[in-house]
């Protein structure tokens, strides 16, 4: 399965930030077996985002798209907005699956505005921004997505039982 991995952040966009949290994505999509076939560091907003979660899906360049950050309360956390805004079909149970085992760790948690979705044949799943948090999150859903995936993508084997 293709992933690409999608960092939001103003201060990073500006080069006065280090990207820590889309390095983390990286190394742990690799070692679940996603080959990591693209990798970009957007400025926080809708239309950054929705424009290249639209180019990446529309033109079926992933099957899984991570995004990280922008998922807060600051004015500029618009990444569940731009989500949203390109999907077709939410996918809740995955944000609040990473927002209940996130809660088992900090109360914070309940301050996360993360949303998942499908658009065509591409799921995108917002993360947190930081590297702890995004690694804590993908150690619980990862091992889930590839059977999802496999059935939007019409792969999975028979799922009779």
């Amino acid at each position: 399965m293709r992933a690409a991995i999608i960092t939001l952040s103003d201060s990073g966009y500006a080069g006065q930030r280090e990207d820590r949290s889309g390095p983390v994505i990286r190394a742990m999509a690799e070692e679940a077996g996603y080959e990591v076939v693209h990798t970009a560091l957007l400025p926080d907003g809708v239309e950054p985002l929705a424009g290249e979660l639209k180019r990446l899906c529309d033109g079926d360049l992933a099957d899984l798209v991570l995004t990280t950050g922008g998922t807060g309360f600051s004015p500029t956390d618009l990444t569940p907005e731009a989500t949203l805004s390109v999907v077709e079909r939410l996918a809740p149970g995955i944000a609040e699956a990473m927002r209940w085992q996130s809660l088992q760790i900090t109360p914070r948690a309940m301050l996360s505005r993360a949303a998942a979705g499908i658009r065509g044949k591409t799921l995108i799943v917002n993360l947190p921004g930081s590297p702890k948090a995004v690694r804590e999150c993908l150690e619980f859903i990862l091992p889930a997505l590839g059977h999802g995936l496999e059935i939007l993508r019409g792969t999975a084997g028979n799922c009779a039982r």
